[in-house]
């Protein structure tokens, strides 16, 4: 094949198969434009089982939508999912985020973690990009003013609250003992905890520190035993909880474990195996079988992708969201459809989904579960007032 004619396949096989190569929309043979959608989540690492899950989620909303067919303002429209792997690190976060400014993207579902999402998140402001997180938790990421961002699941101020509240509370735990991973999300998290715990009436015996790339905690351990806590509570993911929980029963210690959103994932039991038992954790919004469109979801994903790890339910509602503003302004213009954001009122899949000034959803809901015969089983879900 000569020069010539390659690069004229190239440009074909582009323009099927990637949105068209370039920056911006392109106009299909069929008189469709092809709109692309951006996703960020850690797609290699030990974070990627969960990344994969956010991705498989926002990829089986595209395809629905696609299968459906868009038209805004008399325009045919196909979607195309640009995704970007940010492996949970900040600076990598901003990389991939300019790249999808600069390739055109409409808006971006993510990030995933919220030390990725909300350096990315000020790249997304300066440009006018709509950007949806379907699982960072983390406060500030709404609190910095920038009216691009929003997210389908509750923050932990709420989680925080919650989780100090039932282990001072509801486990009886007085004495706790509090670990986080020195991310955005991890930290953040552990000092609503601190102070939740605090006003329930317990103490926090111990404030130690690790990061989110370590696997032995043996000295942190060993440090907060000659504490007697009745409770550990860690604020990070589950590849660092389960060698946590490894090495808690290696040092024979009896005080309970807790984590949160990061944790309570099909991943984490399988990596602590037996020592997983008993093993308690939160996540924002309600088990997926009391989700509305839950049951469904899970059949429609599973069959596709396989075990749902956490976020993918919400990662699929983000899209619909976006998509939906989209509808309402009949447009696709970051700039026109970024004014109908505010004025969301979708029942999606995991529930109502309506956001405040700041961009975080209303009325959402908190879920404890408990690791039982090796698999995460429901104890309360908190319902949300505000």
């Amino acid at each position: 094949m000569t020069g010539h004619s390659l690069r004229g396949a190239l440009a074909i096989a582009c323009a099927v198969l990637m949105a068209g190569c370039g920056d911006k929309p392109q106009t299909e043979a069929s008189g469709e434009k092809t709109l692309l959608i951006g996703q960020v989540s850690p797609l290699t690492g030990p974070q990627a089982h969960l990344g994969k899950d956010n991705e498989n989620g926002a990829r089986l909303a595209l395809d629905e939508i696609n299968a459906a067919g868009l038209t805004l303002n008399g325009e045919k429209f196909v979607l195309a999912l640009r995704s970007e792997d940010d492996a949970a690190d900040p600076k990598t976060a901003t990389t991939v985020a300019q790249k999808l400014v600069d390739e055109g993207v409409a808006g971006v579902i993510g990030h995933l973690n919220s030390g990725a999402t909300i350096p990315a998140s000020k790249i997304y402001f300066d440009n006018g990009i709509p950007q949806i997180s379907p699982s960072a938790t983390a406060i500030a990421y709404t609190t910095a003013g920038f009216k691009t961002a929003y997210r389908v699941m509750t923050n932990d101020a709420q989680q925080g609250s919650v989780l100090g509240m039932f282990a001072v509370s509801k486990l009886g735990a007085k004495r706790v003992a509090i670990v986080d991973d020195r991310t955005a999300y991890g930290q953040g998290l552990a000092d609503e905890v601190a102070k939740a715990v605090t006003a329930a009436g317990g103490t926090v015996v111990a404030r130690e520190y690790t990061s989110d790339r370590a696997t032995d905690f043996m000295a942190i351990l060993t440090s907060i035993k000659g504490k007697s806590p009745d409770l550990i509570f860690f604020g990070g993911m589950d590849p660092q909880a389960a060698p946590m929980i490894k090495q808690m029963k290696q040092l024979g210690m009896t005080a309970k474990f807790l984590g949160a959103d990061g944790t309570q994932t099909p991943k984490f039991i399988e990596l602590a195996g037996a020592d997983a038992e008993g093993a308690l954790a939160s996540n924002p919004g309600l088990p997926l079988d009391a989700m509305p469109g839950g049951a469904a979801f899970r059949a429609k994903f599973e069959a596709k992708y396989g075990k749902i790890q956490n976020y993918a339910p919400y990662a699929y509602d983000a899209v619909y969201v976006m998509v939906d503003a989209m509808k309402r302004a009949g447009s696709s213009d970051p700039a026109k459809y970024l004014a109908e954001l505010p004025k969301t009122d979708y029942s999606g899949v995991t529930g109502h989904i309506r956001f405040d000034a700041k961009g975080d959803i209303t009325g959402g809901a908190v879920t404890l579960y408990q690791v039982k015969d090796g698999k995460w089983q429901t104890v309360e879900t908190v319902q949300s007032g505000n």
